[in-house]
């Protein structure tokens, strides 16, 4: 228990790096904050992390200091400042140059920029390798479980691919029970890839080990045992409290998985990757009076997986705390933070428990999408708890997760960046329409179409590949396609990576749904001014927001509700006058643009079908996510919605029969109430 909680006391800001002095949680104070990103994290300002600015001149890869390369990185409080230093550096030039070990302590952090990933993983080779045949298939095993334990899933398979094919996995892992049993824990068994045949190079490689071996002088031993023993300071104190069990035991005996001081030791902190570092950094050890019984409800409730989980969603409850860090003063100063950082941490996994709906399981479910792939962990790193929520409601499927969580402050989903082609002309920031919220909502759109797709299967999809520069004769001088081959790209990437279900759109189905999807936005555009127009006009002429005395006019604004998760109404207007009381009248508005002009039974089905959705993403009980919110909501942020707006663009887009059209509205307004239908 005193281990925990010096382990949490170190426990700080899980969000976005600050940059001006202050830490940024998962939701804003403006649209900015809320919505999906697919573009990289552009910090402004002298690059910092944890709040201490870089070295000038960081990094000099001309001096050849692996540490001091590390270094900056160390300094981070969070997953997500972590990922938002390295869009400042050329991470692949850093990885490169870092000394395996350093490059392994690296990973530890938290997931590593796709460009520079493939380089970190054969650094962790070439640890394991150098480990095992340095240290001894004992001591190595530490060390070893220390970055299986800091990589995801999809990482680890290829290192046991690689090791597979060169045939060094029985000899490394294969000797090492317990990071075995970790290992099979996590689903990945080494029976499912064993080492390739025996070749007579792998003779010749063993005699040239055994050579060496020889001929190794006693001080380059002695510069292995150094380099050995400043690794081992650079562990986590619980791995280094480990090598001191193998130390004491003699190496291998008795060291197995069932051993009950080290079994005892991992429910603390083992079985924590890509977050136990956060927990571990700076950690007080004077707290040893630490009282079990004060704590025992959070310690239940911290469980290493929901740790993982609450670390990465991060919030301002631990905030608050790390800021604090440094009033305490002395043991009593120490005792009063921990008994803080447990409370609030265990808290924020209630809430997030709650928000998830299933209990602990959920957690647990949640826990493991993070673990599993780099990917997933980048992306709740700097999305925080509404990226955490969209991963677990998409079933931990990031594409699909993307969509459902939209946030225009840049790199919130940590994605790639994505070249603009023609999305740029849609881009209005003056009504919400950021690039990223563009890029979210057409994935959204794109991800639900109905038009015809190419198959899952690569070596079709590299066979119809379309060329930038050689478009069919139909589409040349179309400033949409350098747009569709790069979706193709994204597409064709995503499915040989398992990342996605569905094929590309082809040519035509994409064309059409770019069309609509751009006239949907101009309409929203449109709509979102009129409305604002409408707020200034006295209350007596408004059309639409007759029952507001002041309105406020908000867009892209995040909902969650248990039924359907986070959602992202067009516009949300609550009233901002002053109030008896009483609750704050809150309206959403649904925009459409859409082909009404169908026969009658067609079209009362699909309005009928638009107005349960707007009102089932929008209606009835919402949690209003937005910070800048919470002031005028000083019972919560659940809010009664008592009316949904859907609004129709009409014009050409409405039937030719306007009694057709009136009854359409009557049926659906009596068959979903709460829903108004209005065509603009």
């Amino acid at each position: 228990m005193a281990l925990l909680g010096a382990v949490l006391l170190s426990t700080g800001c899980v969000t976005l790096a600050p940059r001006q002095g202050s830490c940024t949680t998962e939701a804003g104070d403006t649209p900015a904050d809320e919505v999906a990103s697919a573009g990289p994290l552009l910090p402004q300002g002298p690059p910092s992390c944890g709040g201490q600015a870089v070295p000038p001149g960081w990094p000099d890869f001309s001096s050849s200091d692996s540490e001091a390369l590390l270094a900056p990185f160390l300094t981070c409080t969070s997953p997500a400042e972590y990922v938002a230093l390295q869009e400042r550096v050329d991470m692949p030039r850093l990885v490169e140059s870092l000394t395996d070990w350093d490059a392994v302590r690296l990973g530890s952090l938290g997931p590593v920029r796709e460009d520079a990933a493939g380089l970190l993983n054969r650094k962790r080779l070439a640890f394991i390798l150098h480990a095992t045949g340095t240290y001894g298939v004992a001591h190595a095993e530490v060390f070893v479980r220390y970055l299986l334990d800091s990589a995801h899933d999809d990482e680890l398979r290829e290192l046991l691919f690689w090791l597979a094919r060169d045939k060094q996995l029985e000899t490394t892992l294969g000797r090492m029970p317990r990071a075995r049993a970790e290992l099979e824990a996590r689903g990945l068994k080494l029976s499912a890839r064993p080492d390739r045949d025996f070749q007579p190079g792998d003779l010749m490689r063993g005699a040239g080990r055994a050579a060496s071996d020889l001929l190794t002088h006693e001080q380059e031993k002695n510069a292995w045992y150094t380099h050995y023993a400043r690794q081992r300071g650079q562990l986590p104190l619980s791995y280094q409290e480990d090598l001191d069990e193998v130390e004491r035991e003699a190496a291998q005996q008795h060291y197995s998985a069932g051993n009950v001081l080290l079994g005892s030791v991992d429910q603390v902190t083992f079985g924590v990757p890509l977050g136990f570092y956060y927990l571990a950094a700076g950690t007080g050890h004077g707290l040893s009076s630490l009282s079990r019984g004060e704590y025992e409800q959070a310690v239940r409730e911290l469980t290493p997986l929901a740790l993982l989980a609450t670390l990465y969603a991060g919030g301002k409850g631990v905030r608050t705390v790390y800021e604090s860090r440094g009033a305490a003063a002395g043991l009593q100063g120490g005792l009063a933070t921990v008994r803080a950082r447990v409370g609030l941490l265990a808290e924020k996994t209630r809430q997030l428990q709650a928000q998830l709906g299933t209990g602990m399981e959920g957690l647990r479910e949640l826990a493991r999408y993070i673990q599993a792939r780099r990917e997933a962990g980048r992306f709740v790193a700097v999305g925080g708890m509404d990226a955490a929520l969209a991963l677990y409601e998409a079933r931990g499927n990031v594409a699909r997760a993307r969509p459902l969580m939209s946030r225009a402050r840049p790199g919130a989903t940590g994605a790639p960046p994505v070249r603009q082609g023609t999305l740029a002309s849609l881009v209005d920031e003056g009504v919400g329409h950021t690039r990223e919220v563009v890029e979210a909502k057409l994935a959204a759109v794109e991800w639900e179409a109905t038009g015809p797709r190419l198959p899952t299967d690569t070596r079709v999809l590299k066979q119809h590949r379309p060329a930038l520069d050689a478009p069919p004769p139909e589409v040349q001088g179309n400033p949409r396609w350098r747009e569709y081959v790069d979706y193709y790209e994204r597409r064709l990437s995503e499915v040989e990576q398992g990342k996605a279900s569905k094929g590309p759109l082809r040519w035509e189905g994409y064309e059409q749904l770019r069309g609509w999807f751009a006239r949907g936005l101009a309409f929203e555009r449109d709509m979102v001014k009129l409305l604002r127009e409408d707020a200034a006009k006295p209350r007596a002429e408004r059309r639409f927001l007759g029952d507001f005395n002041k309105p406020r006019i908000e867009t892209q604004v995040g909902v969650r509700k248990p039924g359907t998760g986070l959602r992202f109404a067009d516009v949300l207007v609550i009233e901002e006058g002053a109030l008896g009381g009483g609750p704050r009248r809150v309206e959403t508005f649904s925009f459409k643009s859409r082909n009404l002009a169908l026969p009658e039974e067609v079209l009362q089905a699909q309005m009928k079908a638009d107005a349960r959705e707007a009102l089932r993403n929008y209606g009835e009980t919402l949690d209003v996510r937005r910070d800048s919110l919470q002031p005028l909501l000083p019972g919560g942020s659940e809010v009664q919605v008592p009316r949904v707006r859907l609004i129709y663009e009409g014009g050409e887009l409405m039937p030719k029969d306007a009694n057709m059209l009136q009854r359409a509205v009557d049926a659906t307004e009596g068959a979903v109430p709460g829903v108004e239908v209005v065509f603009q």
